[in-house]
């Protein structure tokens, strides 16, 4: 019995890193096509996006035969209720990168306004959040996990620099506000990307010590 349960736990996790993957691609394409003006990659992203919902539904059923056919103890119960989180998230997350898209595809049909070294550098810093909670999860990790969320106020500080920026583009020449906000509307998908990313950082910190850090919390599973 005890292996049967260690087995459905690994399957369970594995799901998981595919479905990780599939986000890890999605912004990866969205972003490359809007920095290499490559339009039509934009429908990898739908793909990846339909990829990312059907393991969301299978997943959440994979955790409800779990949690009706075992008992598990309070370390197994703490990570299936970490995965169940985590598994919302990265489908919220190949959300983002189908706005993302929308937003990009929208930007490309008008004359570029600026370089766009602020949006790839933000992209590099959340890419990093993402892999890093991932690998985190995969490690049991909770250290991992703590450096995701110091990661999230870079990403957060570059958004508001961004947001600057273009606001200021707009001011200078209003003629491209389209433009401007097509770019800001990116930021802020980028901005929650990084904080799913935290999110699943911190139900890994949950499922490895039991310490739930949400909102400052300190309670401990015993």
């Amino acid at each position: 019995m005890l292996r049967h349960l260690d087995e459905q736990l690994r399957q369970i996790k594995s799901e998981i890193l595919v479905t990780g993957g599939y986000v890890e691609r999605a912004l990866e394409e969205a972003i490359s096509a809007l920095l290499n003006n490559q339009p039509e990659r934009f429908n990898l992203v739908f793909d990846f996006e339909k990829k990312i919902n059907e393991a969301h539904i299978r997943i959440d059923e994979m955790c409800l035969e779990f949690l009706a056919s075992q008992s598990p103890v309070a370390k197994d119960l703490r990570l299936i209720l970490a995965i169940i989180k985590i598994n919302t998230d990265l489908e919220r997350m190949g959300d983002q990168a189908v706005n993302i898209s929308h937003n990009a595809r929208d930007y490309l049909k008008n004359t570029p306004i600026k370089s766009l070294n602020d949006i790839s550098d933000m992209t590099r810093d959340v890419q990093r959040m993402i892999r890093d909670a991932l690998d985190a999860f995969v490690m049991n990790d909770s250290s991992k996990a703590e450096s995701v969320l110091l990661q999230d106020d870079a990403v957060d500080e570059a958004k508001h620099r961004v947001f600057r920026e273009f606001i200021a583009e707009i001011q200078k020449n209003p003629q491209v506000t389209g433009q401007a906000l097509d770019l800001i509307l990116i930021a802020r998908n980028l901005e929650r990307l990084g904080d799913h990313a935290t999110n699943i950082a911190e139900d890994v910190i949950f499922a490895v010590t039991g310490k739930d850090i949400r909102h400052g919390s300190k309670t401990t599973d015993r």
